[in-house]
């Protein structure tokens, strides 16, 4: 009996412990449980990771215990509102009440925007709006993510000249259920900034057990020449699961190629232009060229042997003798009348 009390009063002790680890962790309340379409309430949130941006959504279709089925495409994003919690991870945010483009019931869902995925939301009764059941739970398992997803994989040399970007989702999901799942079909969506993400389906192949887990990877794959920030979320019978960040770089490779383009066609352009000017316009005589031949050497001349000198007993003959009338050869003295001498007659006229 004395450890039964003594096991009794442990057990009271640690029921305040209890309620405090189970209240640890994100929650979220309104100021209001209902309100009309134009109107705000003022959200507070505790529980949170600091210096955390999150985002405040009036959603459509939607409890807390099933989540926002349909994600985003459920709320009214126009109309949302960022917040970043304080050092103690705490907000509070005024958010006005639009009606979201699917019929109550409705909530105000809070999620993370970057980082580790959080979200939780609070019930809002939206005054006017319609009210529809929800769709039925799928039957089956109940999957749920046990790890954090990553994106694995690494770009190839084709997605630098603008290829589509591609990687996988990796998680370890766990079946909460009673019944196995078999071929699960999940939802994985990307968007770009703060667009709406593009769903589309992914089957896994392989059974889970109940109580059983295992890891899952998911291809994911951008459009072609996709660049800067994405998200890429996954979600399961219509409910969120997890979202993860995804930069992807600028394929440089295109902007190369449109560089080498607008230098090189201008560059053809005007050798073709230029021969086209080269052909229509008139041809001018052409200079004649030097020729290049190499300078002729000057024929040798021919040698001429020197003439041989005369015998010396013979007699020098200058140019303005006659011949016969070498110097040194006898001369008639003057007044000489011998024969020998030659007289010119002189012709007399009549007397």
């Amino acid at each position: 009996m004395r450890r039964i009390g003594v096991l009794a009063v442990a057990v009271l002790l640690l029921l305040p412990l209890a309620g405090v680890a189970a209240a640890d962790g994100p929650a979220v309340r309104l100021s209001a449980a209902q309100a009309g379409t134009g109107g705000s309430v003022t959200v507070h949130g505790s529980g949170w990771r600091p210096r955390t941006l999150l985002m405040l959504l009036v959603c459509g279709r939607a409890t807390p215990s099933r989540g926002v089925i349909g994600g985003t495409n459920s709320c009214a994003n126009a109309d949302g509102r960022a917040v970043t919690t304080d050092a103690r991870g705490a907000f509070a945010k005024k958010l006005p009440v639009a009606e979201p483009p699917v019929p109550c019931p409705c909530v105000v869902h809070v999620a993370t925007v970057t980082g580790t995925p959080a979200q939780a939301d609070a019930v809002l009764d939206v005054a006017g709006h319609p009210v529809a059941p929800l769709p039925a739970e799928p039957s089956g398992g109940r999957l749920s993510i046990l790890s954090d997803t990553r994106l694995t994989g690494s770009g190839s040399p084709l997605t630098w000249f603008g290829a589509p970007p591609s990687r996988t989702l990796v998680f370890t999901a766990g079946n909460l259920g009673t019944t196995p799942v078999k071929d699960p079909v999940f939802q994985v969506g990307t968007a770009h900034g703060v667009f709406a993400p593009q769903w589309d389906d992914r089957q896994w192949h392989g059974t889970l057990a109940p109580g059983g887990k295992a890891q899952i990877e998911l291809p994911v794959e951008l459009s072609a020449g996709a660049h800067g920030d994405y998200t890429v979320s996954l979600r399961y019978g219509g409910k969120s699961l997890a979202e993860q960040p995804w930069g992807v770089g600028r394929p440089w490779g295109v902007t190369l190629f449109w560089i080498l383009l607008c230098l090189v066609v201008p560059a053809a352009l005007f050798r073709a232009g230029m021969a086209v000017v080269d052909r229509i316009r008139p041809r001018r005589p052409a200079a004649p060229r030097p020729s290049r031949r190499r300078p002729t050497r000057p024929a040798p001349r021919a040698r001429t042997r020197p003439a041989k000198p005369p015998p010396a007993d013979s007699p020098a003959v200058l140019p303005w003798f006659a011949p016969g009338e070498a110097p040194g050869g006898p001369r008639s003295a003057p007044g000489d009348d011998s024969p020998t001498s030659r007289t010119t007659p002189t012709r007399k006229g009549p007397t």
